[in-house]
């Protein structure tokens, strides 16, 4: 199939994504913007056109923590209550614009303090640019915000506790992101028994850098519901499709895996999208679902990452439907609002293209 082809219908079909970070998708004119107005000077250059291109070169090293540096720039101009909040509100519109319905959006609090912001007041800014974003959007997108630790620091409780405070107002639930390599998971296992002493929902990055012993420690050290990435699963699975112990686990106990094909090509955990692992995870039966990861450092959208699939594997809107409705359903939401998504909004979006 020509990804030109796909993209029409694609843009139509309802979309839910689950691994969307909100510093890694602003609109490089917003960047540009900010940069001028807070007097950040460390931009590469200040045409959004060409920013937008940077950003995409520069994540195309094949290497995570590369890939990672990338932030520096816009976290730079995510420091004000007004920038965070018209960051999360263009990303509920852009998003929306893409036939996106429900988005649970990440980002690490404890990264936008430098100009005097507490972390409250952050979740607040964000929070209410999402409130914004879905009003623009005249409701056709649900937007909820995931709160992120980094492995590099020592503050994932802190934020934790966050996540639980604010978790009737807008926060979903918790992840831990950043450099895997000689950051495991299991350094962060105080916030992950804060978040379960109080029933709060909680997503990992593994086995994106790492092997399968970091899912491992994921989900059977820190519990995690979710995993983020998650593809180096497949070193627990044979050449034969046999699973092993691990691999079973996580498919049987349908722990969602939040692949995000174009950035595993950016930091190497993928070759290239026909030979990209979702395919084979989807017909052993694991629970997938197809996220963006950062739009503006993968130069993709939801639409677009249908689309490769689609060129890729010949997908049509019968898989896609059940990409989305398991994303929904691995949603951090209560099940009678997972269910009204899928019954009223999923199932007859994908029905009318049919």
């Amino acid at each position: 199939m020509n990804l030109s082809d796909n993209l029409d219908w694609i843009r139509r079909a309802p979309k839910a994504v689950l691994h969307d970070h909100l510093d890694g998708g602003l609109r490089p004119a917003t960047i540009v913007g900010l940069a001028r107005a807070c007097g950040y000077t460390g931009l590469p250059t200040e045409d959004p056109a060409e920013l937008g291109i940077w950003f995409r070169d520069a994540a195309d090293s094949g290497s995570l923590e590369r890939y990672l540096e990338t932030f520096a720039h816009t976290c730079a101009v995510m420091q004000t209550r007004d920038a965070l909040f018209r960051v999360a509100a263009e990303c509920a519109e852009d998003l929306a614009a893409d036939g996106v319905v429900y988005a649970e959006v990440r980002y690490a609090p404890e990264q936008h303090q430098e100009a005097g912001l507490s972390l409250d007041e952050v979740v607040d800014a964000v929070n209410e640019g999402f409130r914004e974003g879905e009003r623009r959007a005249d409701g056709r997108i649900t937007v909820r915000a995931l709160l992120t630790g980094m492995r590099h620091t020592d503050r994932s409780l802190e934020i934790a506790e966050l996540t639980v405070a604010h978790r009737d107002r807008g926060v979903a639930g918790f992840d831990i992101a950043g450099g895997e390599i000689g950051n495991p998971p299991a350094r962060h296992l105080p916030a992950f028994q804060h978040l379960k002493r109080h029933n709060c929902h909680f997503t990992i990055h593994a086995g994106e850098a790492v092997g399968a012993e970091s899912v491992h420690e994921a989900v059977q050290v820190c519990g995690a519901e979710r995993i983020g990435h998650g593809v180096r699963i497949t070193d627990d699975i044979a050449e034969d499709g046999t699973l092993g112990h691990l691999a079973a686990y996580v498919r049987d106990n349908r722990i969602a895996l939040e692949v995000c094909p174009t950035s595993n090509l950016q930091t190497g955990a993928a070759k290239d999208y026909a030979s990209h692992p979702i395919d084979e995870l989807r017909r052993l039966g694991f629970r997938v679902t197809l996220n963006t990861d950062n739009r503006l450092v993968s130069g993709t959208t939801m639409s677009q990452e249908f689309a490769h699939m689609a060129e890729a594997f010949g997908y049509g809107p019968e898989v896609f439907e059940e990409f989305t409705v398991a994303a929904v359903e691995s949603a951090f939401l209560p099940l009678p609002e997972r269910r009204r998504i899928i019954d009223e909004v999923v199932r007859p979006g994908y029905a009318t293209l049919r």
